[in-house]
């Protein structure tokens, strides 16, 4: 889940020096739509039963909460990418919920922080003083309001975390998997059943920033113990690269099998142009969960003719949407309420986000942050309703047991042949627990605050 928010990174730090100072002011542009009603909206999703509904809620119990709203914040570096999915996501889940009666008869509010890459702390000090909770969003640079956050006792269901995954106060959807690879499974078919003369020559390619060379160190340790052997490695410059032809050439001297490539996938599509232009195809190219859309699969074109492209999702297939209830329910409710937005892997993860906050602030009997946090951390098979695979979250420490994984075509996305235990996830995934020193997240104890203090 890290990797998703490596485009934005990596061309950040190329353009950091044209960054304004400025802090910017939180926007609500992206308020609910008041399309429906609660007479015709569900009360359901998926599997999940009476997510929103009406209620009697009076009292004023908490910070950003009346007998009547309540105000959710949602970071985004949308200032500074242009892309908006997780002010989609909170639009469509807020007009959604609120239209079926709220939560408990209370209004979701979103309020979004536009983070603009470089104003993370600023944005969580303006959060600190108005929200309830911050929920479905994410930043690039998201460890610069981690400390801000905690000395707020400020909580978090995020749909993404970039470099503080396991901090305290912060409960995610997807599975934290603190300490574990995420990618053993996907690495191990990769190296062990799919393309096992692979494993004598992997490299990896990263973009030229401190959040992706902790990435990168990360994959070698899990390639290396999964018998993969790191035979080449690289750097490219986070602005870009106009030639690929280089690099193409290097890998083809080294005799590179498999590729892990992170990065911009604008970049990855360039050197998969250069590396068929010079006749050199690869066994397998991780492309990661930043390709899987339909952009990628445009801008490689014909290279995907000749190279094959995987990506680990941890979702079920957006392409397969008619197959899952839970999906073809999130796309209907898209269409209602945000007809022109992409549901994107990201706004998945929001909204599986969206949904277990919902779902723990409905079974509070006075609702404050201390009870949603803590109805958060009973959940020991969640799936947002069917979204995506089962995961523990009452254990952020327990690795991820399910994965599935997707493969470019020249017409598409499409599931790959990665032998799938239950439904379209396989569920054996290896846990392979880092022995590299690679730095832990804040804590409330750091920030002289305990768990007691959290009302």
């Amino acid at each position: 889940m890290r990797r998703l928010l490596i485009p934005a990174l990596v061309l950040a730090l190329a353009a950091a020096a044209g960054c304004s100072g400025r802090t910017k002011t939180a926007d609500t542009s992206s308020s609910p739509s008041t399309t429906g009603a609660a007479d015709t909206a569900s009360t359901d999703f998926g599997s999940l039963k009476s997510v929103c509904g009406k209620g009697t809620a009076k009292s004023v119990t908490s910070q950003g909460v009346t007998s009547s709203e309540i105000k959710v914040g949602v970071f985004s570096d949308v200032g500074f990418t242009k892309n908006p999915e997780f002010e989609n996501a909170a639009k469509v889940f807020a007009s959604w919920c609120n239209a079926a009666g709220g939560i408990n008869g209370r209004k979701i509010t979103p309020v979004t922080h536009d983070s603009a890459l470089m104003q993370v702390n600023q944005q969580m000090i303006g959060a600190c003083r108005t929200d309830f909770f911050e929920v479905g969003g994410g930043a690039a640079l998201d460890g610069l309001g981690v400390k801000t956050r905690l000395k707020c006792l400020l909580p978090e269901f995020p749909a993404q975390v970039t470099s503080e995954i396991g901090a305290d106060l912060q409960v995610m959807a997807m599975g934290a998997s603190t300490g574990y690879s995420p990618y053993a499974g996907y690495f191990s078919w990769l190296l062990k059943e799919a393309y096992p003369s692979s494993a004598s020559g992997v490299g990896i390619i990263t973009g030229d920033v401190p959040v992706t060379k902790v990435i990168a160190a990360q994959d070698k340790e899990v390639l290396t113990a999964m018998g993969g052997k790191v035979t080449y490695s690289d750097l490219y410059p986070a602005q870009g690269v106009s030639d690929w032809t280089p690099y193409a050439q290097s890998i083809k001297t080294k005799k590179v099998k498999g590729l892990v490539f992170l990065g911009d996938f604008t970049q990855l599509a360039k050197l998969e142009q250069a590396l068929t232009n010079i006749d050199y195809k690869l066994d397998w190219i991780d492309a990661n969960s930043n390709a899987y859309g339909p952009a990628f699969v445009k801008l490689a074109g014909p290279a995907l003719g000749t190279q094959t492209n995987f990506a680990s999702i941890n979702g079920y297939p957006l392409e397969k949407a008619d197959d899952n209830p839970a999906t073809k329910e999130m796309v209907a409710l898209f269409k209602k309420y945000a007809p022109d937005a992409q549901l994107t892997l990201p706004a998945m993860q929001a909204f599986s986000s969206w949904l277990l906050f919902a779902t723990s602030a409905r079974d509070c009997a006075e609702l404050t942050r201390s009870c949603v946090l803590e109805n958060a951390k009973k959940q020991t098979d969640w799936t947002g309703g069917g979204l995506h695979a089962s995961v523990n979250l009452s254990s952020p420490d327990e690795p991820l047991k399910c994965f599935n994984v997707e493969k470019a075509t020249t017409s598409g996305w499409v599931p790959a042949d990665f032998k799938p235990t239950e439904g379209v996830y396989r569920c054996d995934a290896p846990a392979y627990k880092f022995k590299g020193n690679y730095g832990k997240p804040p804590t409330l104890a750091d920030v002289g605050k305990s768990l007691s203090d959290l009302k």
